[in-house]
């Protein structure tokens, strides 16, 4: 009993247990090496774990106990074999992806000098074919006819039309942003007040850093549905506009003076301040406490827009209090034109018991 007990192991153990003892001493080898090029790769441990799996496959092929159904789902029956190798399809299938998007695809990006945004679109449509031959090829691995797809398509259209509008809704929405790209990564969006730059399109959402280093999850339904300001849109532009107001003893050809010389110093230190369109200064009118004045300076970069327009306002108070111009603040004075009679005696004689 102990010999058939030793001869099964040393005939089917053994060199597994080999083929294990080897990887875990050669995988920090290999992640050693791709490390060199990646820093966060941990591809060294999925070769591996694909290098085992592959072995145990090929060295256990005649055994009844792979194959051996545990599950049956109609006319299928899922053994450990099967399970394997559809999760070998599909995550080398994600990382042949991965490979690709990050090594390969970028020097024929740079090579045609395609932007962010385009760059995104063709990474993501690459990957979505990738998965689906991946999936294709699983189903056929498993047995599923694909003529029996149809069924499948039968039913999730009726799960579309009850369950997964918003799934679809939102799928489909995104392959639009993808092609028509009236948003792309790397953009200067405003959505319901909150200014912020596009970081990712996915298939359900659009991921946005606001300038606080929030990250928000918008659906990319929103995006078609609803009023979005892209601030980056064909031209990224932007005219800033800095109001401020002077009393009305300043004289208002040197306060247009002062303020062109604000934004052409801030243009002298801040590269993203244009000259060309020319910084503008509009005189808005006359307010209740002060005269109004508007300078419109161009900005090259929307990113810098809060920037530029508080180095501005820095500046204006500076200068105007350089040359003794008030910024007044409001006031109003009230005249009274007639009070209660017995209101005022009753004041006159608690002042007069005061003394």
């Amino acid at each position: 009993m102990l010999d058939s007990v030793y001869a099964y192991l040393m005939d089917h153990l053994l060199v597994p247990v080999i083929a294990i003892i080897a990887l875990i001493f050669i995988r920090p080898i290999i992640n050693r090496i791709l490390r060199k090029k990646d820093v966060n790769s941990h591809l060294g441990n999925w070769i591996a774990l694909y290098a085992f799996l592959i072995f145990f496959l090929s060295y256990y092929q005649n055994s009844d106990w792979l194959f051996y159904s545990f599950i049956t789902l109609g006319s299928i029956g899922i053994n450990l074999n099967l399970l394997i190798v559809s999760f070998l399809i599909i995550t080398m299938a994600f990382h042949i992806s991965k490979i690709f998007t990050k090594r390969f695809l970028p020097s024929v990006y740079n090579r045609y000098q395609l932007d962010k945004g385009i760059q995104f679109t063709f990474n993501r449509l690459f990957h979505y074919v990738i998965m689906i031959v991946a999936i294709l090829m699983t189903a056929s691995a498993v047995g599923i006819q694909l003529s029996a797809l149809t069924v499948f398509a039968g039913v999730l259209g009726v799960g579309v039309g009850f369950g997964l509008q918003n799934i679809t809704s939102n799928f489909i929405s995104g392959i639009i942003l993808l092609f028509e790209r009236p948003i792309k990564i790397g953009d200067r969006v405003i959505v319901e007040d909150i200014i912020g730059d596009v970081e990712q399109i996915n298939m359900r959402a659009t991921i946005i850093r606001s300038v606080n280093n929030e990250h928000i999850i918008v659906p990319n339904s929103y995006f078609l549905e609803e009023h979005v300001i892209n601030r980056s849109f064909g031209s990224p532009f932007m005219r800033l506009v800095a109001p401020v107001g002077v009393s009305y003893d300043s004289d208002p050809d040197q306060v247009r003076n002062l303020l062109l010389k604000v934004a052409y110093d801030e243009a002298k230190e801040n590269p993203s301040v244009l000259l060309e369109p020319k910084p503008y200064v509009h005189f808005v009118g006359f307010g209740d406490s002060s005269l109004d004045f508007e300078i419109f300076v161009w900005v090259s970069d929307p990113r810098d827009l809060i920037k530029v327009k508080t180095n501005i306002n820095f500046r204006i108070f500076r200068i105007f209090k350089d040359n003794g111009i008030e910024i007044p603040f409001p006031q109003q004075d009230l005249h009274l034109r007639s009070v209660d009679r017995d209101l005022l005696e009753n004041h006159l004689f608690k002042k007069e018991s005061q003394q």
